[in-house]
């Protein structure tokens, strides 16, 4: 069994403006995020990636990063592989509703993996800067894994106001977690925007209210056991089934907070909490991007990071 990095890279980007807001350079020497989280992970002990892309933007990510990145790992004795999201692969006897115009969401961006993932693995998204103590802490964790305990989950558990754009609202996945630092609940909360009442609160539309910023929240960073693979095979089909009938076909999502929630709602699974200090940061909107490209510079002149990354 492999450690294994599945990285979700075959989301459109439609509120970045158009292109592939994955592959926008944003190191000193035109480096992308995915290479930061690359090389981040193989430090911290991964031994396996798995990219999961669309078709349609294959050719350019070869181009980009993944024919350079193949050549990286192997060098240091890490597997990479190719998963192909597409909203047209659906479970037998469930069909395509008309006018549906993306793939469905980060559940099945993970199932597009099947077959590649023999071990426990973690999941990021490609366009966000997650800081090296996430992936040491994950991948410590994933070590210990005990096919016995195959409902032992983690994931990174960063800080709110660490985690917002200067640029425009986000969503984020709000926790609930408990004395122990298990996950209790996580809430889909959409339209955050960076401004702060008399409180120090920040402002939210969507469950509408003040948050906390210094609440926990999921930035899609989840350590998870191979055994997942088939919760998420049967949930898929009973989500689409259930979604497709209640008029949703066009615009539901298959998303890992929403799994997550409601396995741990049954009381099927846990989750361990592994709290970051670092700063997130991503290109969400096309004004972000300046800010990451500083952000990265800095890094660089503290030392976290070489100017050339991979020497």
């Amino acid at each position: 069994m492999k450690t294994t990095l599945v990285i979700m890279a075959a989301g459109i980007g439609s509120r970045f403006g158009g292109g592939i807001k994955q592959l926008e350079p944003v190191g000193m020497n035109g480096e992308i995020i995915m290479d930061y989280s690359i090389h981040d992970a193989m430090e911290a002990g991964f031994e396996k990636i798995i990219f999961v892309i669309r078709r349609d933007i294959e050719k350019d990510f070869r181009e980009v990063i993944g024919d350079r990145i193949e050549k990286v790992c192997a060098a240091r004795g890490v597997e990479t592989a190719y998963a192909f999201q597409s909203m047209t692969d659906l479970p037998e006897g469930i069909s395509l509703p008309e006018g549906r115009k993306k793939p469905w969401g980060t559940g099945q961006a993970i199932l597009a993996c099947d077959g590649l993932i023999d071990g426990p693995f973690a999941v990021i998204n490609a366009d966000d800067y997650y800081g090296k103590e996430a992936y040491r802490r994950i991948c410590a964790f994933l070590k210990g894994y005990d096919p016995a305990r195959p409902a032992d989950y983690c994931m990174a558990g960063f800080i709110l106001k660490n985690t917002l754009s200067d640029n425009g609202t986000v969503t984020r996945g709000l926790c609930q977690v408990d004395a122990d630092g298990y996950l209790t609940d996580v809430v889909e909360t959409s339209e955050i925007l960076k401004v702060t009442g008399e409180d120090g609160s920040i402002g939210a539309s969507v469950p509408a209210g003040p948050l906390d910023p210094e609440s926990y929240v999921s930035m899609n960073m989840w350590g998870l056991t191979p055994e997942f693979m088939d919760i998420l095979r049967t949930g898929f089909k009973t989500f689409l089934e259930e979604t497709i009938a209640a008029g949703n076909g066009l615009k539901g999502e298959y998303l890992l907070p929403t799994i997550i929630g409601g396995l741990l709602r049954q009381g099927r699974v846990t989750v361990k909490v592994l709290e970051t200090g670092d700063k997130w940061f991503g290109v969400t909107y096309k004004e972000d991007k300046p800010l990451v490209v500083e952000s990265f510079r800095r890094l660089i002149e503290q030392g976290v990071y070489s100017e050339k990354l991979f020497g």
